[in-house]
């Protein structure tokens, strides 16, 4: 049932592609310039709840706007599928989402392209999945018949979950997946009701927490499983960013800008990502726990970012060999660290 309701969620990605193909090409909009000032590109995407990303940091120190850029939050989103619905049907211009997701999406005929990272691995930023302490739970054959909470199906933490059961050879519906968002993923896996609590590393926030309070530990980690790699990508229509070249630049370099400035002042980004989270409403508490953006310097992509995934894909049957490169996927073009 699960994977019946995954393959659902994935499929639905390309035939909004296919049929809103009018819709998605649909532009940002544009604020006609006063006198003496520059055109200013709005580009839209969703938040995602107790996390702040590099590109909302270049928009509060005013970089993005230095360069003509306004970034616009059209509300929030449970996960990367539900942002790639979204720019899919014109809703917004930017979508963040984990790699297996936006592969799928442009294998169904999304056409997307990945033009920087959200985040990534390291050793100190990294998906866990918990157990609680007193759990039965202690090595891979022990999850058979288990449930596991995920923030949202298809995308990086399930298969991430794939790729471990695969490594321990146990069979891929062995487990079941269900979907918590990350607000609710301590209560779930303290009062039972799931197993195991998958906590993304962009939800670092909510591992802080889970781990201060106690009673928990770490079953394994996907820096375990995947090592050196990013998190997922944003990704923006072809179209947007072959109208919008100068828009598209000043997005992705401001961004890396941003997240090597976090990288260098993780005090300074606490106290900015505590305020952006207190002004739309979240618990700027939360920010004590956040651990950085866990990526490379300025945000560049490497060929195993992609070539990880279009491996695994190939490896299931998802994608003929050759029939997605690299290149078709992710691009460091708008990013000007990369000619530097």
């Amino acid at each position: 049932m699960v994977h019946g309701f995954r393959n659902l969620v994935l499929n639905k990605v390309g035939l909004l592609a296919a049929g809103l193909a009018i819709l998605a090409s649909a532009h940002a909009a544009e604020t006609a310039p006063a006198a003496g000032t520059q055109k200013v590109t709005v580009i839209r995407y969703l938040s995602n709840a107790g996390s702040i990303n590099a590109s909302e940091i270049a928009a509060a120190k005013g970089w993005l706007q230095a360069d003509g850029v306004a970034l616009e939050s059209k509300g929030f989103s449970q996960g990367g599928p539900e942002s790639l619905f979204a720019i899919a049907s014109g809703s917004v211009d930017v979508a963040g989402a984990a790699t297996a997701a936006v592969l799928n999406a442009i294998s169904n005929g999304n056409d997307v392209i990945a033009v920087k990272p959200g985040g990534g691995l390291s050793k100190t930023v990294k998906s866990n999945f918990y157990v609680l302490a007193k759990s039965p739970i202690t090595k891979p054959s022990d999850l058979i018949g288990k449930t596991i909470a995920v923030n949202t199906l298809g995308a990086h933490l399930d298969y991430t979950v794939r790729e471990y059961l695969r490594i321990h050879k146990i069979p891929q519906n062995a487990v079941r997946l269900i979907v918590v968002p990350g607000p609710q993923l301590e209560q779930t896996l303290r009062s039972g009701q799931v197993d195991v609590a998958a906590v993304g590393a962009w939800q670092a926030v909510f591992a802080g927490k889970l781990e201060a309070d106690g009673g928990v530990r770490v079953l394994f980690d996907d820096y375990q499983i995947l090592g050196d790699i990013i998190l997922g990508y944003d990704v923006m229509r072809k179209t947007f960013v072959e109208a919008h070249p100068a828009a598209a630049r000043a997005f992705v370099t401001d961004s890396a800008r941003a997240a090597d400035w976090a990288a260098e002042h993780p005090d300074d980004a606490r106290k900015l990502i505590a305020q952006l989270l207190a002004k739309r409403g979240e618990n700027p508490a939360l920010v004590g726990y956040w651990p950085g953006f866990g990526l490379r310097p300025h945000a560049l992509f490497t060929d195993h970012d992609a070539q990880f995934w279009l491996d695994v894909f190939e490896r299931e049957g998802k994608l003929h060999k050759g029939q997605l490169s690299v290149n078709a996927v992710q691009t460091n073009r708008y990013n000007s660290y990369a000619s530097q």
